[in-house]
């Protein structure tokens, strides 16, 4: 889109071949670099440019490389030197060569390769020129040699010193001749034979050519010219009385440039003389050398600097073109071509590149102008702060009725009424008559308007207020209209009201521009795409663009984005912009004072600036057409340089890359666009302003490749650009056998987590299974110690019962009684059993809180039996949290310890005592019953029985011990000890978190 925009511009634009020769040099662009501000040391005495589009500069402490931007001070590679550091002459030929002429000799650089000519070594080279043969020619000083350089092959002359002190200055003018000037003489040295001329004893600087062909000599007594075969005084109209010309150009537009011995820049263009000095901002005022560059750019270089000249979109008359003021306020193109520019000191009229002034003494009220205007009849209205007055017959009368009236702002319609705008009201003028006196209170505003609008068919005036930003139409008498921000108006200021050709109103306001179409307003704001917000005037061209003064500049709206936006209120807008880099001076709208713009007869565009009256033709812009050449520069890895070369490559383990590169377009090198990419890290292109390097941190090891492309000021790309490609060395651990080996081990280790996991799963189906074992062989044991044996015993009761049945009934009906007893026992056994078996692991309480539970329940059930024991249960050590499943676990142990003691030890006391301690967890099961059998402690249990067996499964599954100290008649001790690491929970490291993960997965 912004390349369409860009062809609207290139398509009614001229390409900038040469300056305009109209202007002067204060009307062109004029930038300065001063040794004062330290862009560089030592003076200048050459300027040249090559094919690639860098300029060379040659100074007494050596040769420069400027871009525009940066300047870079060069030198051959290696080992190879210039024959000096000062350098006189510098000069590109046709075929790209860079010659270099020293204050020691001559050498010459191309395509990286560094020449010196021996025949010229020790003599200081002061000038050089490539004559129509491409043979370049040298004058050198000491000796008056003079050498030719052919096909690399040098031949000199006059080493005879038969043409004097030196060759200061060589020429080939239009026709072939070849000219030299040095000390008194002027040598013809083309065609053969030569020939001398004499002259004055003055010394030859420089030579070139007048406008009809004659030999132009600039010499230190002044400008003369070779005419009829004589030397004489060529004076100069405008010139300053006495000034010393040193260097001449003669511009592509044919304008002569003449730089003076301390006069400053002298500028001879159609039959005009102007000057531009020190005063001017001009860096020097000894000229040293100029050149012009291939976009046309004047370049000077002085004792105090280095100058650039530059036409611009937007030029500036001032004083210096001859107004009476610098400071104007209003400006008015009349129909005969003429312009009209009205400031504090007096009324011009600028026609035909001449201005005249009007002052008082010409009819004018007083001698500062606030307002203009044109009516049918074509008479010219001036209005001050004293009156009013009309430009009739050559001389200007003043309207009586408007003596002494402050007249801010008027406008009138083709049918001969006049509204003005004053401190107090509106007026209406008709012949010269006041017919209408409106006070500003009818508008419900205690301010006069800022702008009028009359009205094409006559009778009414539309009027803009800086309060409230308001927009009144008054016709016959009354307000028929009004328009405020609230209707959708621009807010603040309304600064400019002007009619399109299709009707539309257009209200120029600090909030945007808006578009009134009867009762419809539309604004254009910078969410439109407007680059800023407040717009102070607008203009149509004759193309019907759109122009917009506004704080950044002036905008330029093509006629089809108008109509687009026209159209479709909400779509947004492509503009061009030219600001202070293309000569618009912007500043603050004032008021009260007008018109600010104008369009002249032949279409030029003129508005009201801060200096002067700006100028502009929107059908003759200055366009460059020339693509910038794109160069990388550098490349710096973490700061250290790195000589460029295709396929390049840079050190392993790199953190910085810096790559630095740049475009060639001198005209303005602060407008240049630069887009850029690094293939193999950018995914798009990045586009910024006049930044000419890029910075990439932590760049991975890989093959890259770096594109630059440029535009330049007026957006014409280089698309083809610069390309570096470089990669970066991977360290040992980046390498492909290092990413293999890394790979490789993460499959080894995949290889290893599947066998471990593997062995998990093989270590959980066993305990799995040895649990399963476990549960079923602790069914058997409760099976075997309850059921099976209560029911063994009620089998021998009834075998008993049946065998005494026949003799002793009685007896028999008392055992079968008792083996209905004993059998019943069974089955609450077998219940209680089976109630065990599907319990869930203890919970709802401490270890001592379940274990007396349980004591209490097994004394309760042996009171059936008769004389229970006495349970009792003690705690000693601090209490503390043990483990869930691990209390599980020692609660049955010991439950199963206190069932023993209660049903087999035909005790009278039992005790358990709970002991926690720092390294162990004990608990202590106590009776003083009759005891165990030794032998049944030794085998771990009775034969058939499960009890002890059990228990001690349950003890290795934890890592505890279970030990016990028993004597017959003496009673029986039992201790369970658990290790610190398992009771105390999972922050003493879980020895038992086993067991919670099987709980987890069951």
């Amino acid at each position: 889109m912004a390349r369409i925009a860009l062809a609207f511009l290139l398509a009614g634009c001229r390409s900038a071949f040469a300056l305009n020769p109209s202007l002067d040099i204060n009307q062109y662009g004029h930038s300065a670099w001063t040794i004062r501000e330290g862009f560089f040391k030592g003076m200048i005495y050459s300027i040249a440019q090559t094919t690639d589009g860098y300029l060379w500069l040659g100074t007494e402490f050596g040769l420069l490389r400027f871009d525009g931007v940066r300047l870079a001070p060069w030198t051959p590679p290696g080992i190879e030197r210039l024959p000096s550091d000062w350098i006189y002459h510098l000069l590109t030929s046709r075929d790209g060569t860079l010659w270099i002429g020293t204050r020691a000799g001559l050498a010459s650089w191309r395509d990286g390769k560094l020449t010196r000519y021996l025949e010229m070594a020790g003599y200081p080279v002061l000038s050089l020129i490539e004559d129509r043969d491409g043979t370049v020619w040298t004058g050198q000083a000491g000796g008056g040699v003079l050498c030719a350089i052919r096909n690399g092959k040098a031949q000199c002359y006059g080493r005879d010193g038969g043409m004097g002190p030196g060759i200061l200055s060589l020429l080939e003018d239009g026709t072939g001749n070849l000219w030299g000037g040095g000390m008194s003489r002027l040598w013809r040295w083309k065609p053969s034979p030569p020939k001398a001329i004499g002259m004055p004893p003055v010394l030859a600087s420089d030579l070139n050519a007048t406008d009809d062909g004659q030999l132009l000599i600039a010499t230190n007594g002044g400008l003369m010219r070779l005419t009829h075969g004589k030397v004489e005084p060529y004076p100069i109209r405008g010139a300053p009385k006495s000034y010393i010309p040193y260097r001449l150009l003669r511009d592509r537009d044919g304008s002569l440039w003449i730089g003076t011995s301390g006069g400053g820049l002298l500028h001879l263009h159609q039959d005009r003389t102007d000057a531009f000095s020190r005063s001017d901002g001009l860096s020097g005022d000894n000229i040293l050398s100029l050149f012009e560059d291939r976009e046309h750019n004047i370049w000077v270089a002085t004792y105090g600097g280095l100058d650039r000249f530059r036409e611009l979109p937007v030029f500036t008359i001032s004083s210096k073109q001859g107004l009476s003021s610098d400071a104007p306020g209003c400006v008015l193109a009349a129909k005969d071509g003429s312009v009209w520019v009205g400031g504090m000191h007096g009324l011009d009229r600028w026609k035909n590149g001449q201005v005249t002034t009007f002052r008082k003494t010409d009819g004018l009220p007083d001698g500062a102008t606030l307002s203009l205007f044109e009516d049918g009849s074509d008479r010219i209205w001036a209005s001050s702060a004293h009156g009013l007055a009309y430009w009739e017959d050559g001389r200007f009368i003043p309207v009586r009725e408007m003596a002494g009236r402050a007249t801010h702002f008027m406008k009138g319609d083709n049918t001969g009424n006049l509204w003005i705008s004053e401190e107090h009201a509106l007026l209406h003028l008709s012949d010269g008559r006041i017919v209408e006196h409106v006070p500003w209170s009818r508008f419900g505003i205690e301010e006069s308007a800022i702008d009028l609008l009359a009205d094409d068919e006559g009778g009414g005036v539309w009027l803009g207020f800086r309060t409230g930003g308001s927009v009144f139409h008054f016709k016959d008498g009354q307000v028929r209209a009004s328009y405020t921000p609230s209707q959708g108006l621009g807010g603040g200021a309304v600064a400019d009201l002007r009619r399109g050709r299709d009707g539309t109103l257009w209200a120029a306001t600090e909030g945007g521009l808006s578009a009134i179409r009867g009762e419809r307003i539309d604004t254009l704001t910078s969410r439109n795409g407007l680059p800023c917000e407040s717009v102070y005037w607008s203009i149509s061209d004759d193309d019907r663009s759109m122009w917009l003064y506004m704080p950044c500049g002036l905008v330029r709206i093509a006629r089809a984005e108008i109509d687009a936006w026209l159209k479709d209120p909400k779509r947004r807008i492509l503009s061009t912009v030219f600001d202070g880099s293309d000569g618009v001076r912007t500043h603050a709208f004032s008021g009260y004072v007008g018109p600010r713009v104008a369009k002249s007869t032949d279409g030029k565009i003129w508005f009201v600036s801060f200096d002067g009256i700006s100028v502009f033709d929107p059908q003759h812009l200055p366009v460059n057409k020339l693509a910038p050449p794109v160069h990388i520069e550098s490349i710096k890895a973490d700061d250290k340089s790195y000589e460029l070369r295709r396929g390049m490559g840079l050190p392993a383990k790199v953190r910085d890359v810096r790559i630095e590169y740049t475009a060639l377009s001198l005209a303005a090198p602060e407008k240049v666009h630069f887009k850029y990419m690094l293939d193999g890290q950018d995914r798009v292109w990045a586009e910024v302003v006049n930044e000419r390097q890029v910075k990439y941190t932590n760049l991975p090891p890989r093959q890259y490749r770096f594109r630059v492309m440029a535009s330049n000021n007026s957006g014409v790309w280089n698309e083809t650009g610069d390309t570096l490609e470089f990669s970066i060395a991977p360290a040992w651990n980046q390498t492909s056998w290092f990413y293999a080996s890394c790979v490789a081990a993460f499959l080894a280790m995949l290889w290893g987590l599947y066998r471990l996991r593997l062995y998990q799963i093989r270590r959980e189906f066993n305990a799995q299974l040895d649990g399963r074992v476990g549960e079923r062989l602790r069914v058997a044991r409760e099976l075997h110690d309850t059921l099976l044996q209560s029911f063994q015993a009620s089998l021998i009761r009834m075998q008993a019962a049946r065998n005494v049945f026949a003799r002793r009934p009685e007896k028999a009906v008392e055992s079968l009684d008792a083996a209905i007893t004993m059998a019943a026992g069974a089955v609450a056994e077998g219940r209680s059993a089976i109630q065990n078996l599907r319990a869930e692991p203890a919970g709802g309480g401490d270890l001592a809180q379940l274990l007396t539970a349980a004591g209490q329940e097994l004394a309760h059930s042996e009171e059936a039996q008769g004389n229970p024991p006495v349970f009792r249960l003690t705690v000693e050590g601090e209490r503390r949290d043990l483990e869930p499943l691990l209390q599980d676990e020692v609660y049955r142990i010991a439950r199963e310890l206190l069932r023993n003691a209660f049903r087999h030890a035909q005790a009278g006391q039992i005790e358990a005592e709970i002991r926690y301690e720092s390294r162990q967890l004990r608990v202590h099961v106590r009776d003083d019953g009759k005891g165990i059998d030794p032998e049944v402690l030794k085998a771990g249990g009775r034969t058939g029985h499960w009890g002890l067996p059990g228990m001690r499964e349950r003890v290795d599954r934890f890592g505890g011990k279970l030990e016990f100290w028993s004597e017959a008649g003496a009673g029986t001790e039992a201790v369970l000890t658990v290790p610190a690491a398992a009771a105390y929970g999972a922050s003493n490291g879980g020895a038992f978190s086993f067991l919670r993960g099987k709980k987890a997965r069951s």
